[in-house]
């Protein structure tokens, strides 16, 4: 037997040693052939290249600073330190710090979580709310002694100083600030405000982070409240912003976009006045010029006004009719002479005239005298009353013989 033999134990404790001892926080570059996630919290996972692999364990207390999830196939770069465990001579790498390959651990987490909560409809258009267009009450969710804080009051002040502000003082950096932001929110939109503004100023990648956490997107979600999400500057694009009702660039913009601008509602009143002076002006007016019409239509219509006319036109009359029986009787007045010399020629015409006929008449009259006509024996049968022939008298019948002297009532006593 050799003097140098030793034991599997030692063995392995020398390797250990060695291995320990030459490999200390180095860096390893390699593509994750598998990952398990352990409900113990630890990460088991192994890396490889082309030509070997190597396992790999990351202890809860790493896991829980990871901003993002390891995947099978995701090309990473792992710092730590070889370990070995003696009972069974196996060593693995300990790690401490997990890295994207050529990209950022917190860019890899931000497009991890993003591509997690669009999958599940937190972007989606339909479901943001719309910001009221007047706001009387706001809650802003960020630090009580921030600069962001004071540039939106700033801002409140010179845009809308009627707004009531409830401030929720929170916490907006570190590990515990996206939990307290989360439960910040929650309470706000017990308040029955009109919008929730959350956010702060500008910062480093890592400052910014909480408003990239799921627990603030979740918060965000569940508001039923209208949430505007202000965060960093204009370049800062959070996953806040993207789950939020309105994304703002800065504090000091989400003031500006929801609140109206008190001096831009002066003028707009102004001109409001002015144009509502000028159209009651011209109501009126017309109104005026209506009621004029009207009443022009009403005295045209008016029985007292009809009287009036009516009066006015009978005189009219009467003094025309007036007029003409003037002239009238002017002309029958000079024509008076000329009618009676007429007249009087007519009259004297017609006396000899008539004159004349009389004499013929009477000559006439004198020639057809019954008594001039009446020949000796002749008499007039009359029966009474009435001129009869002989022939209708019937025996023992009583006439009348008359002529121009005398009258005889007889009797008929015998006819042939």
């Amino acid at each position: 037997m050799s003097q140098n033999m030793i034991s599997v134990s030692s063995l392995n404790t020398q390797i250990k040693s060695l291995l320990e001892a030459t490999f200390m926080h180095i860096l390893v570059e390699g593509e994750v052939a598998s990952a398990t996630y352990h409900s113990s919290g630890h990460l088991y996972f192994s890396i490889k290249d082309k030509s070997s692999a190597i396992k790999c364990v990351m202890w809860r207390s790493a896991v829980a600073k990871m901003k993002f999830r390891i995947e099978k196939g995701m090309h990473i770069v792992v710092e730590g330190s070889v370990s070995v465990y003696t009972p069974r001579g196996e060593y693995q790498f300990q790690t401490l710090r997990i890295e994207p390959y050529g990209q950022g651990a917190l860019a890899l987490a931000y497009e991890q979580l993003k591509e997690r909560l669009k999958e599940k409809g937190y972007f989606d258009a339909q479901r943001k709310k719309p910001i009221p267009k007047h706001i009387s009450k706001i809650a802003l969710v960020t630090a009580k002694e921030s600069a962001a804080l004071y540039d939106m009051l700033k801002i409140i002040e010179k845009r809308w100083p009627l707004l009531e502000v409830v401030i929720l003082d929170t916490l907006v950096q570190g590990e515990q600030a996206s939990y307290q932001i989360a439960r910040s929110l929650a309470y706000a939109d017990t308040l029955a405000v009109d919008v929730v503004v959350v956010g702060r100023g500008g910062g480093s990648a890592e400052d910014l982070w909480p408003f990239n956490e799921e627990a603030v997107a979740d918060a965000i979600f569940k508001m039923q409240t209208p949430v505007v999400s202000a965060v960093g500057h204009e370049v800062d694009v959070m996953i806040s912003d993207h789950v939020a009702d309105l994304r703002a660039p800065t504090p000091s913009a989400a003031m500006e976009m929801i609140l109206p601008d008190m001096n831009e509602i002066r003028y707009a009143l102004d001109e409001t006045q002015t144009r509502f002076s000028y159209t009651i002006q011209q109501k009126i007016q017309q109104s005026v010029r209506n009621l004029h019409h009207i009443e022009e239509l009403l005295m045209r219509s008016s029985p007292a006004r009809l009287l009036r006319e009516t009066a006015h036109e009978f005189k009219r009359l009467e003094e025309e009719f007036k007029r003409v029986i003037e002239y009238k009787l002017e002309q029958y007045l000079s024509q008076v002479p000329q009618l009676l010399k007429n007249y009087k020629q007519s009259m004297a015409m017609t006396l000899q005239q008539k004159e004349q006929h009389l004499e013929y008449v009477e000559k006439k009259l004198a020639m057809s005298d019954p008594k001039l006509q009446q020949r000796k024996g002749w008499g007039q049968v009359s029966f009474e009353g009435k001129r009869i022939d002989l022939n209708s008298i019937d025996l023992g019948q009583t006439f009348v013989i008359a002529d121009t002297k005398v009258r005889i009532e007889a009797l008929c006593l015998k006819k042939t």
